[in-house]
C-alpha cells in the first residue's frame, strides 16, 4: 500500500510538518494583521480629528458624523501637548468592554489579544491607545466596534489556511518525486539484485555493479557487492569440498584395504629375530593402525566433521616420543628433537586424535626446517597451566625455523586458507584446531617471527 512505502509516509510527513510550521507562525501572523488593522484606523482617526483643527473647532455634526463614519470609530481624542485636546465624538451604541494600548504591546500580548479576539463569538466595542503619526501629538485615542475586524481576521486566518496548505502540498509533491528518484529507485535496484542474486547465488553475473551517485547508497552497494562475491566463493568452496569428501571417501575405502594388508604383513615382520626390525616393527605397526582407524573414520563420517573424542586418561610423554620417532626417521636434514615432558604427567583425551595434533604441528616445524636448509630445532614442553580459572595442560611445539609468512598467519587456522609451504593445502592445521576444540581446549599461535615459530596446545582437566 502507498500508506506503508516509504515515499508514502515522507509524503504524508512532510505535509503534517508543514502544517505544524504554519500553525506556529499563525498566530503572529493574525497578531500583525490586527495591529496593522488597528493601526490604520488610528492614522484615518488621526485625519479625521485634523478637519476640527483647521476650523478652529467648530464642526457641524453631519459632518463629524461624517468624518468618524470614514475613520470607521465613534470617537477620537487627539492630545496635542499637556493642555489642548481635540474631540470628535458621537454616541456609543454600548459601552466599552476593553481598552488595548499599541504603544508597548509586545508580540506575546498582540497574539494573544488575537486570537482571543478571533475566538468571540459576539462583536464589542473597545478603546485602542497609540501614537499620532508625523509627530502630531502624544496621543491619539479611538473608540471602535470589531464586528469588521474580527471578519477579517476570519477571512486572513482563511487565506493562511488555503496557502499553507497549497505550499505544504507542493512542497512535499516536489520532496516526494525527488525521493523517488533519488533514494526509493536506487533502494529499489539494490532490492532487485538482492532477490535476483538469492535465485542463483552461484552465478558470478548477478553480483550488483555499484552505480549510485549518494555516498551513502554507493556505500550499501559496496557492501552489497563484496559479500556476494565472498558468499559466491564460500558456495564454489562448499562444492568443491563436497566432491572431495567424496573422493576421499572412495580413496579411504581402497587405501584401508591396502593398509590392512600392510598391517599383516608387519605383524610377520614383527617376529623377525632381527634386533634393529624387531625395534623397528612395533612402531610400524602402530603407524599403520593408526592410519587405518583414520580411513575407517573418514568412511563413517564421511568426511562432514571429526568423530567427538573417546576420552581417556594418558601417560602423555610415550605418546610425544612416539611423535618425534616417526618424524625423525622421517626427517632428511640436521634437526634436533628436544623434549621436556614429565613421565608423571597425565591428561584426559584422545590417544589417536591427540597424536594426529602433535604429529601435524611437528611435521610442519620439521618441513619448515627441512625447505630452510639449515640445521635447526624442534621443542616440544608440557606442563599443567591454568586458563580463565580452569585447570589444564598445556603443550609448547617450537622450532628455530624462519617463521610463518604473513598470508599464512591470516588464515591460519582456516581450511585451504592457511597453507604455509609449496604444495601444502592448508588443511592439516585446521584439522587439528578442530580436534583440540573437540576437546575443549584451544591451539593457538604464541609467536612466529625470524627466530622460530611456536604453537601452544591447551586441553582442559575434565573429570
Amino acid at each position: 500500500m502507498f500508506s506503508n512505502s516509504l515515499s508514502g509516509r515522507f509524503l504524508w510527513l512532510v505535509v503534517i510538518f508543514v502544517m505544524l510550521a504554519e500553525v506556529l507562525i499563525f498566530g503572529p501572523s493574525v497578531a500583525r494583521y490586527r495591529a496593522d488593522y488597528l493601526e490604520a484606523r488610528l492614522e484615518r482617526a488621526q485625519i479625521a480629528s485634523l478637519a476640527l483643527l483647521a476650523s478652529d473647532g467648530s464642526i457641524a455634526g453631519d459632518l463629524a458624523a461624517e468624518l468618524l463614519d470614514n475613520a470607521g470609530v465613534f470617537n477620537v481624542v487627539l492630545r496635542r501637548d499637556e493642555v489642548r485636546e481635540l474631540v470628535l465624538a458621537s454616541p456609543l451604541p454600548g459601552p466599552v468592554d476593553a481598552s488595548f494600548d499599541l504603544r508597548d504591546a509586545s508580540l506575546l500580548g498582540l497574539t494573544r489579544d488575537a486570537l482571543q479576539e478571533m475566538a468571540r463569538a459576539e462583536p464589542r466595542i473597545i478603546r485602542v491607545i497609540g501614537n499620532p503619526v508625523q509627530r502630531g501629538g502624544l496621543l491619539i485615542e479611538i473608540t471602535l466596534d470589531t464586528s469588521q475586524l474580527q471578519q477579517e481576521l476570519w477571512e486572513f486566518g482563511a487565506r493562511i489556511l488555503v496557502l499553507s496548505l497549497a505550499i505544504s502540498l507542493f512542497t512535499a509533491l516536489l520532496l516526494y518525486l525527488s525521493v523517488r528518484l533519488f533514494v526509493v529507485a536506487p533502494m529499489s535496484r539494490v532490492i532487485r539484485s538482492m532477490s535476483d542474486y538469492a535465485e542463483a547465488p552461484q552465478d558470478a553475473t548477478r553480483i550488483i555493479t555499484p552505480k549510485s551517485n549518494i555516498a551513502e547508497l554507493r556505500e550499501a552497494e559496496e557492501a552489497l557487492q563484496k559479500m556476494q562475491k565472498d558468499l559466491t566463493g564460500l558456495l564454489r568452496q562448499k562444492d568443491r569440498l563436497a566432491q572431495l569428501g567424496g573422493s576421499v571417501a572412495r580413496i579411504s575405502h581402497d587405501l584401508r584395504n591396502m593398509l590392512t594388508t600392510a598391517s599383516m604383513l608387519a605383524d610377520r615382520i614383527e617376529m623377525s629375530e632381527d634386533p634393529s626390525v624387531k625395534r623397528a616393527a612395533p612402531k610400524l605397526v602402530g603407524s599403520l593402525s593408526r592410519a587405518i582407524n583414520l580411513c575407517e573414520s573418514t568412511l563413517a563420517f564421511g568426511k562432514a566433521e571429526e568423530p567427538p573424542p573417546r576420552l581417556e586418561r594418558l601417560r602423555l610423554a610415550p605418546l610425544v616420543e612416539d611423535v618425534v620417532d616417526s618424524e625423525r626417521l622421517a626427517s632428511s636434514g640436521d634437526i634436533t628433537f628436544v623434549t621436556d615432558v614429565s613421565p608423571g604427567l597425565h591428561l584426559r583425551a584422545d590417544g589417536e586424535q591427540l597424536f594426529r595434533v602433535l604429529g601435524n604441528l611437528v611435521r610442519n616445524a620439521r618441513q619448515a626446517l627441512e625447505a630452510a636448509r639449515n640445521p635447526g630445532v624442534i621443542e616440544i614442553t608440557a606442563a599443567e597451566a591454568v586458563v580463565d580459572g580452569q585447570a589444564g595442560v598445556a603443550i609448547r611445539i617450537g622450532d628455530s625455523g624462519p617463521g610463518l609468512p604473513p598470508k599464512a598467519r591470516e588464515h591460519l587456522f582456516e581450511a585451504f586458507q592457511g597453507g604455509a609451504r609449496k604444495g601444502g593445502v592448508g588443511l592439516g592445521l585446521a584439522i587439528a584446531a578442530e580436534l583440540v576444540r573437540g576437546h575443549g581446549g584451544a591451539l593457538e599461535l604464541v609467536r612466529s617471527d625470524s627466530e622460530g615459530t611456536e604453537f601452544r596446545i591447551w586441553l582442559p582437566e575434565t573429570a
